[in-house]
């Protein structure tokens, strides 16, 4: 069986790595845009602050593609999927056939159709290429703006203010953090950013970016206010890389539908990671779940199915773990619930940034969030995962030393059990 591979990410990795358990000699291509051996996305806003060199931000050897038999066609993007003839076809206007294909193409940035946004001085942050070209603007560069106060706006921001920067955070809704946090975790990350010298606006967003012989002086919001700057990053967030396969006839939603196996509703073509549209564990239906773990845990899906050894994916559970300047940040499952079919229960102690919720549906754990100490959060996550009814607990999980032996016998054997 020949495998081809479309992007190099993690989600990559988890199908490699899941088809060479199975299959050692099928031959696996691997296409990817970027030029680079696979690395961390995560990590780009450490390497632009300083907190880890370059080297660090790869997590496989040097001879990750040899070691496992992969032609790594770094440096090349496809323009065509044709599936009925089973064929990928490179912008060089090269051909490859394959037998399994699946695509690993992940999220693009989202670009707001602001006047003024084409040329110098206006920046991504996604990509290792991004954060060099910031990474050598640091030092010419005084006030940024950065549009977006979501986790990759804000990691941003920390990142450009670490580097000497007056930095301005622009966020449309009104409070950071509103995907991936509740209102409260987001005030109090806010006013910890504000502590240390970044600006938030909120409730607005960047109309126009002002130029003066090309080069970036300022912005205009949507209030008419101006804010001055020599460069914008553009950090809003990003969505489904779905165009080649929508352009193929795959069928896509928010992302590329798959089933169970990550298969697409075309035999033999699978997708996996930020570009998928798989099974979400606590909502029951399909999901884009753009988290890094996950996107491993799927391609590894993918992976055994391609090779012949499909097992279910039960699905995800949105999690992100994060820092600002000292403050831990855990959010888990549904942490913006609905009011109705939801109970929601939370402990605050603004004097010490520390902040705990949990939210239960019909007396089990799907979600909670966690400011300040997140030491415990391990055990949380399992019993979100286990789906186990915390009813007679529920207080006790807002204490922020609650742990693994404070859980009922019968409660501690079943997750003994499940992981032995």
């Amino acid at each position: 069986m020949d495998y081809l591979i479309i992007g190099n990410g993690v989600a990559s990795v988890g199908a490699i790595e899941a088809i060479r358990s199975i299959d050692r000699e099928g031959p696996i291509t691997v296409i990817s845009s970027e030029p680079h051996r696979v690395y961390g996305r995560p990590l780009i806003s450490s390497l632009l602050s300083g907190k880890i060199r370059e080297k660090d931000i790869f997590y496989r050897p040097e001879d990750f593609y040899e070691s496992n038999n992969v032609t790594a066609l770094l440096g090349k993007t496809v323009s065509e999927i044709r599936a009925g003839v089973r064929q990928v076809i490179l912008e060089s206007g090269e051909v490859l056939p394959f037998g399994k294909l699946l695509i690993a193409t992940g999220g693009v940035p989202f670009i707001p159709p602001i006047e003024g946004r084409h040329g110098p001085d206006v920046y991504l942050f996604t990509t290792l290429d991004d954060a060099r070209k910031l990474d050598s603007m640091a030092e010419k560069v005084t006030d940024v703006v950065v549009l977006g106060g979501g986790l990759i706006g804000l990691k941003a921001a920390e990142s450009l203010h670490d580097r000497g920067m007056k930095v301005t955070v622009v966020e449309l809704a009104d409070r950071i953090l509103s995907a991936a946090f509740d209102a409260q975790a987001g005030r109090i990350i806010a006013k910890r950013l504000a502590d240390v010298g970044i600006e938030l606006v909120l409730n607005n967003t960047v109309k126009e970016i002002v130029r003066a012989r090309k080069r970036v002086k300022s912005v205009v919001l949507n209030d008419g206010k101006w804010l001055p700057c020599s460069a914008v990053v553009i950090a809003i967030g990003v969505v489904p890389n779905k165009g080649l396969a929508e352009k193929a006839g795959i069928k896509v939603n928010r992302g590329i539908l798959t089933d169970s196996s990550m298969e697409t509703d075309v035999p033999g073509i699978f997708a996996a990671g930020d570009v998928a549209e798989a099974a979400d564990m606590l909502w029951g239906d399909n999901r884009v779940t753009p988290i890094w773990p996950n996107a491993y845990v799927q391609g590894r899906h993918a992976g055994l199915a391609m090779a012949g050894a499909a097992k279910a994916y039960a699905g995800s559970i949105p999690m992100n773990s994060i820092e600002f300047y000292g403050t831990p940040t855990v959010s888990m499952g549904i942490s913006n619930p609905p009011a109705e079919g939801f109970e929601t229960l939370a402990r605050l102690e603004t004097d010490h940034n520390f902040y705990r919720k949990i939210v239960l549906r019909e007396g089990r754990l799907v979600g909670a969030v966690l400011v300040g100490r997140i030491e415990r959060s391990g055990v949380l996550s399992g019993l979100i995962q286990r789906g186990t009814n915390v009813e007679s607990i529920k207080q006790e999980l807002l204490r922020d030393d609650f742990g693994f032996s404070d859980l009922p016998a019968e409660t501690r054997q079943e997750l003994l059990s499940a992981h032995a």
